[in-house]
């Protein structure tokens, strides 16, 4: 089909003509639209959320050194017992010292695994035991401690983040001295002094979580995702009209030092050829649905084929078919010039034919029949397929003078009726093949805004044509996948 067929399939209008016969001889002209196409869609739209300023908050939060010790212990070194004729006899006294030192923790870690949030909070202890029974003087002990503090974060209803943090550690090499033979922990002090410090950095890390502002960015997200997009640039122009109705959250997952979070749009989305449409009016942002969302992208693409079009096509085969008589049974040869015919559409789905005739049978003389032959039929299509053609045809006739019914005749003659149907059927499947490449490149990746776009075509499906007042209406669906990654300018 011609590049301006395809331009003027695909937009809407209405054919004006020159129509000879009153209201009451041709049939009466539908009214009704093709419907606008909607169809609800669920887009994906990720919301980052960057941990850095968590770990900046947690470090200044958590202290360098965490405790300090200095405590005179009355029994560093336990007393020494032997065993003497079956009964154990203490050969030295306890002995005193003095405990001091600290625990100091390194540069915090923040990473991912899964949903939790891991903040790796490496522990050095120094502990020396002086003055041990005035014989062992500057003995230093060293240990080492990882103490993790795993974060699970949750969404609220109403946008707020809670934390809940969980801290356990284990010593790596728990901190002591060899005296006497013998090796002298100092784990029990230090688990003492960092229990509360433990409980100090899960408040901290609880604190900290629910200073991250998603709602924020959400709401940014939900204002401007109230916007039209632009399918397809000319040639013609697509646009899908986006209208959120809630966004569903199916959870998150630590990246690096983001949270992402793993959001749907749940919108409507409804197409138009034509110019830009105005963008709905943004509603406050909802409150958040806990539900996995499964992104999916359903638009209805409105092909509308003008009556017009078809105009032209009609006229060229009667043309051609003039050249050569009709023969009609019992009657003869009749010869039949043709005007310009007129299509429009028809109540019950059909559409309606009128072409200006003027006949005369070889045989007779005088002045010709003319009149206007009717027809009306309706459009079909198998599913799936972008090839149209017309059933159940009906004829009737008026004319000017009393061999009216010859006009009946040859509009119901095996040569009129075909020729009509074969020449309004028509095959839009290059003009659709075109059109869905188009659709493709155009919403492949782009930026709106704040905003950048993927859309993933995954197959177009035709439906079943109708006829409506305004034109032929062949519904194609586009089925794939989208997101909406909101990046706006910094």
């Amino acid at each position: 089909m011609h590049a301006r067929i395809f331009a003027a399939l695909i937009l809407t209008g209405s054919l004006t003509a020159c129509d000879r016969q009153t209201a009451a001889e041709a049939p009466p002209r539908a009214t009704d639209k093709a419907p606008s196409p909607t169809q609800k869609s669920l887009i994906a739209v990720p919301i980052n959320a960057n941990t850095a300023s968590l770990k900046q908050a947690l470090e200044r939060a958590v202290p360098r050194v965490l405790w300090t010790i200095n405590q005179r212990e009355p029994a560093c070194v336990q007393p020494q017992r032997v065993k003497v004729f079956g009964k154990k006899v203490k050969v030295t006294p306890p002995i005193a010292c003095t405990i001091v030192g600290q625990v100091t923790r390194g540069p915090l870690r923040l990473r991912g695994e899964g949903s939790e949030i891991v903040v790796d909070v490496p522990l050095r202890a120094t502990i020396a035991a002086r003055d041990v029974g005035g014989v062992l003087k500057g003995e230093t002990a060293t240990g080492a401690a990882m103490a993790h503090a795993r974060v699970r974060i949750e969404l609220t209803p109403d946008w707020r983040t809670q934390g809940k943090a969980r801290i356990s550690y284990g010593w790596t090499k728990a901190p002591g001295i060899d005296f006497l033979g013998r090796r002298i922990t100092f784990t029990d002090q230090a688990d003492a002094k960092l229990k509360p410090v433990v409980a100090g950095v899960e408040r901290e890390v609880t604190r900290e979580i629910a200073k991250i502002d998603i709602r924020k960015q959400a709401a940014d997200v939900w204002r401007q995702s109230f916007t039209t997009l632009e399918l397809n640039r000319e040639n013609p122009p697509v646009w899908m009209r986006v209208t959120p109705q809630r966004i569903l959250y199916g959870g998150y997952r630590i990246e690096a030092d983001r949270i992402n979070l793993n959001l749907g749009l749940e919108a409507i989305t409804e197409t138009f050829v034509s110019g830009r449409p105005s963008d709905p009016k943004p509603t406050p942002l909802p409150r958040l649905v806990r539900e996995a969302p499964k992104p999916h992208l359903d638009v209805r693409v409105p092909v509308i084929a003008d009556y017009a079009i078809l105009q032209p096509v009609v006229d060229r085969a009667l043309a051609k078919r003039s050249t050569r008589p009709f023969v009609l049974p019992k009657l003869g040869s009749m010869m039949v010039k043709f005007g310009k015919s007129t299509i429009y559409g028809a109540p019950g789905g059909r559409i309606a034919v009128g072409v200006d005739v003027e006949a005369k049978l070889d045989m007779r003389s005088g002045a010709p029949t003319r009149g206007r032959i009717w027809m009306t039929a309706i459009p079909v299509n198998r599913p799936g397929s972008a090839e149209v053609h017309f059933t159940d045809l009906a004829i009737n006739g008026d004319t000017d003078g009393v061999g009216g019914d010859l006009l009946i005749l040859l509009g119901r003659s095996e040569g009129f009726a075909p020729l009509i149907a074969d020449a309004l059927t028509q095959n839009f499947t290059n003009d659709l093949g075109k059109l869905q490449a188009k659709i493709k490149r155009a919403v492949d990746q782009r930026r709106e805004g704040a905003f950048v776009i993927r859309t993933r075509v995954d197959r177009f499906e035709t439906g079943e044509i109708k006829a409506y007042g305004n034109g032929l209406y062949l519904p194609v669906r586009m089925v794939g996948g989208a997101s909406v990654d909101y990046r706006p300018a910094r």
